[in-house]
């Protein structure tokens, strides 16, 4: 298992096939990548202008990483294995921002301390739960910028996407380009008002090629859940898309009519919203791992 080094010297806006890659690996090789926070570290103090902020790089990703042999129609098995935080975060809203937009009339920013694995907010010190906000692949088609999540990813802002999971990605082009980025110190499901709380940071991942895995995607697994992530216009049809999501594979891989499934995802799954800040909204259909066994599906073989 080989180990690489990225540092955030190497950075994109968009997931795009025309991004020359920064790295190239092989399939099971572990990678350290370092980010830079959601604002590209262009924040440094409580009183300078909002304005002052390049909205031209945010959500910046650091590389994209090319894996050799991942060719479209694989896909791509990202397991977390750590995350560093930085030693402090970034936090705003304002005008136009979240969930209180209409409520605001300025920016606010606010710089976290980040200090033996706690934040402090409100003069209070909060554990952290450090998650990855911008993780994807390339598309097949069109760039789509850092900002916006899709099927191939991006800015999910998924709370579950985290040190220990593995996130299942599609493979559209050639080597895949992966790349990664907008990390989390701490983020509540929503993101209500538009940031968690912004750091920069260091991830360490295992990227593995998956030849003839059936998984919807985007799709996560850690040691508790199986979960399907589903990005679209609005909440209602992400919502409606991600149960789809998760109760059609669930259909294939068990032989059981819809109706049953559809049944047992409403006595026992959990849908929850990811965020609802982004030009799409994410929602995701969880499952937890013992059930599946119980169902006869057995997910350990689809990762090997």
């Amino acid at each position: 298992m080989a180990l690489h080094h990225l540092s955030p010297t190497h950075l994109v806006y968009a997931m795009s096939r025309e991004n020359a890659p920064a790295l190239t690996v092989r399939s099971g090789d572990t990678i350290e990548i370092e980010t830079a926070d959601c604002f590209e570290n262009q924040i440094q103090s409580e009183n300078q202008p909002f304005v002052a902020i390049n909205w031209d790089h945010v959500n910046p990703a650091t590389g994209p990483i090319y894996v050799e042999g991942a060719d479209p129609g694989d896909l791509l098995a990202v397991r977390v294995e750590r995350i560093e935080p930085g030693d402090h975060g970034v936090m705003t809203t304002g005008q136009g921002m979240g969930v209180f937009g209409d409520e605001l009339e300025e920016s606010t920013i606010h710089l976290v301390p980040i200090q033996d694995g706690r934040i402090e907010i409100l003069g209070q010190r909060w554990p952290v739960n450090p998650m990855i906000g911008v993780i994807g692949t390339a598309p097949a088609g069109v760039p789509v910028a850092n900002g916006t999540p899709g099927e191939h990813g991006g800015n999910m802002d998924c709370k579950p996407i985290t040190e220990g999971a593995t996130l299942v990605l599609p493979v559209n082009v050639p080597g895949a380009l992966f790349a990664l980025g907008d990390l989390h110190a701490a983020m509540g499901d929503g993101e209500v008002c538009s940031t968690g709380v912004e750091m920069p940071g260091r991830v360490t991942v295992t990227l593995t090629v998956l030849k003839s895995a059936d998984l919807p995607t985007p799709f996560l697994v850690d040691d508790e859940l199986a979960v399907a992530i589903v990005s679209r216009l609005t909440l209602d049809e992400a919502a409606a898309d991600a149960a789809r999501a998760m109760a059609h594979w669930l259909r294939r891989k068990t032989g059981v009519a819809l109706p049953e499934i559809a049944m047992l995802l409403s006595a026992k799954g959990d849908l929850r919203i990811c965020q609802v800040v982004d030009p799409l909204k994410t929602v995701r259909m969880e499952f937890k791992r013992s059930w599946l066994g119980e169902l006869g599906v057995d997910l350990e073989a689809m990762f090997t």
